[in-house]
């Protein structure tokens, strides 16, 4: 198994989005090449840096056949594209199917007929499921799907292991925690900032806000990434990126509410779950990562509340 040049380029699907466009930054920092593939279903152009020499961006459906040229002579394929929305794909039932398995299934073709020498995918803690143990390492099982966009990352975990046994590639896949920012434009703090803003006197928030999870900024979730990927050394590397704790869907209303006035009603929608294919309670186990040298800076809280107040300061940036 042959290890990547440091001068080859590297391939990031999904580049423009929130977590793709903080590893491209990180990458470019460290004098790599960069080809960014992205449909802009959710990415955003100006995420990019503008006129860096040594990235390139392509616009592209993976889905369908991604172009061949940014793969050719490319030493690593990050791919972080997927749909973004997990109701969504409730809705609509190919969405994932499309834009998880079969996208994958396409770049690691590409990649596969390029000879790239590693893969580095981006799933999610969605695939364990109502995991029983919390928190959850790495090695639990059955992994049982609640949503479609769960079972598409888990195919793609298929996928990715099976080409790296099957072509001799070497495999990375990172089970996140809730990955946050200010400039994200989906998630529970964009809706409730969203809703907020369409009726500042009452915030509705789906479920019983008993529901609690794991938040990670999406910074530290690149760090926790580019650890792995240089630290790491199976041929299938399996790591959770989380936080150490977790924090209610109820103080994360509470906390938005008081960011917006303090105001507004807040009204529960009712139920374990927020919607079909909700996991309510999450918390990874990151004893493995650990032990590579990573570990989160911040509590959920903490997470929470940075990211609380980007948000606040994007609204009045926008209404100004």
């Amino acid at each position: 198994m042959t290890e990547p040049a440091r001068d080859a380029p590297v391939v990031v699907t999904g580049g423009a989005g929130a977590i793709g466009s903080v590893l491209v930054r990180r990458l470019l920092d460290a004098g790599r090449r960069v080809e960014v593939l992205d449909n802009f279903s959710t990415g955003r152009p100006e995420a990019l840096p503008r006129d860096a020499a040594r990235l390139r961006v392509t616009e592209c459906d993976l889905a369908t056949d991604p172009p061949e040229a940014p793969f050719r002579g490319a030493g690593e394929l990050w791919h972080l594209a997927a749909n973004a929305d997990i109701r969504r794909g409730t809705r609509e039932p190919e969405t994932d199917l499309t834009n998880g398995t079969l996208a994958t299934f396409r770049v690691l073709e590409r990649a596969r007929r390029a000879d790239i020498p590693r893969v580095l995918f981006s799933s999610s803690s969605v695939v364990y499921g109502l995991a029983k143990t919390q928190p959850t390492p790495e090695a639990y099982g059955p992994l049982l799907p609640e949503s479609l966009y769960a079972a598409a990352k888990l195919a793609a975990e298929g996928l990715v292991s099976a080409y790296a046994h099957s072509y001799g590639l070497r495999a990375y896949v990172f089970r996140f925690a809730n990955i946050v920012d200010g400039r994200m434009n989906h998630g529970i703090l964009y809706d409730l900032f969203a809703k907020l803003a369409r009726d500042p006197n009452e915030l509705e928030v789906l479920g019983d806000g008993r529901q609690a999870k794991s938040y990670l900024r999406t910074e530290e979730c690149v760090d926790g990434m580019l650890t792995v990927a240089e630290r790491a050394s199976e041929t299938v590397n399996v790591y959770n990126l989380g936080a150490v704790d977790r924090i209610s869907v109820r103080e994360i209303a509470e906390r938005v509410v008081a960011a917006h006035g303090g105001r507004a009603t807040i009204r529960y929608t009712g139920g374990a779950q927020g919607w079909v294919g909700d996991v309510p309670l999450q918390l990874l186990a990151i004893d493995k990562v650990r032990a590579l040298g990573w570990s989160p800076r911040l509590t959920s809280a903490e997470t929470i509340d940075r990211t609380i107040a980007e948000l606040s300061a994007r609204a009045s940036a926008g209404s100004a």
